[in-house]
């Protein structure tokens, strides 16, 4: 053999070698549930059993003949975000928090899709096997997308509603897309993020949906990322479509008639306030509030001020409503 065809093979064998060092460093296997449930948990952490195989994990707080709210978090987020909010809320309500298939500590069967209308209903087969007769359903992004869609199909369960950055109106593109959503746009790149450790995205991701990246605390990247690491879950995570995702209008929102509370960050880079705005504006009655220099997760950025809120608003609701 030549000395060209020497170096050539060498060539190859060492970007072979050096391919595989890099996917041995990148490549997050799947944590086990039990060891996930074990390390994140929480007291008052139960699971029920809905239809398609779901087994929806939530935590439940407060006392349990008090007023009923209901907690939806964000895409790739989990129950855990509204940690600090719920405890606050927990004093005088019913706080149940529950995480979505794909999210958190729920079991999804191979091959579940996510949609707004899949997680409106299974969040109303959640609220019927729980003998949820009234309650109160707050949502922050994704979530959010969630609770004013449930609002406009099953609003005669609903004693208010409660939209934190919420997901529904069409976007401008943003300045500056996070890497995570670039790499989602690539058939290939979804593929290498549902098979790889996304702490380090995660993290930037993180980092930049807050006014205050000091609030995001290594616990916190560690907790979300690993929880995404669940059986399944990234799969689902990028199963996610836009086709699949409800979309605002003023014709749809005029059809709520419970009452709304918008609370939206005015930093926010990835949901501007103009969309809270919006969403304010198309639901009769909606009341608005904005928090300067809070960006994407108030529940995190400002978890006292915004239980406070959230329990002022619910408390001048007439009597027959928490």
């Amino acid at each position: 053999m030549s000395i060209a065809g020497r170096i050539a093979i060498g060539l190859a064998v060492g970007l072979a070698l050096a391919i595989a060092a890099v996917w041995a460093w990148l490549r997050g296997p799947d944590i086990p549930y039990a060891e996930l449930e074990a390390r994140y948990a929480a007291k008052g952490s139960a699971y029920v059993d809905l239809p398609g195989g779901v087994r929806l994990h939530y935590r439940a707080e407060g006392e349990a003949a008090a007023p009923v709210v209901v907690l939806v978090h964000g895409y790739g987020d989990s129950f855990t975000s509204w940690e600090l909010c719920s405890a606050a809320l927990a004093t005088k309500y019913r706080v149940l928090s529950v995480d979505l298939p794909g999210h958190g500590l729920t079991r999804a069967p191979e091959g579940y899709v996510m949609s707004t209308d899949g997680y409106v209903e299974l969040l109303d087969a959640f609220a019927s096997r729980l003998g949820l007769a009234k309650f109160a359903l707050a949502g922050n992004s994704m979530g959010g997308g969630v609770a004013w869609r449930y609002a406009t199909r099953h609003g005669e369960r609903l004693t208010a509603l409660v939209l934190v950055d919420a997901a529904g109106w069409p976007l401008p593109p943003p300045k500056e897309l996070p890497l995570a959503f670039r790499i989602l746009q690539y058939r290939a790149g979804r593929w290498l993020l549902a098979h790889i450790d996304n702490r380090p995205l995660i993290e930037q991701g993180l980092k930049k949906d807050v006014y205050d990246p000091s609030v995001i605390s290594t616990a916190f990247i560690d907790r979300w990322a690993e929880l995404q690491r669940a059986p399944g879950h990234r799969a689902i995570l990028m199963s996610a479509n836009p086709a699949g995702f409800a979309i605002a209008s003023g014709e749809l929102l005029a059809t709520i008639h419970v009452p709304t509370l918008v609370l939206h960050g005015e930093a926010d880079p990835l949901i501007p306030l103009a969309s809270g705005q919006r969403f304010a504006a198309a639901i009769p009655g909606a009341r608005l509030l904005t928090y300067p220099q809070v960006g994407h997760l108030p529940q995190v950025e400002i978890p006292a001020r915004l239980a406070a809120d959230v329990a002022a608003f619910l408390e001048a609701l007439p009597a027959a409503t928490p």
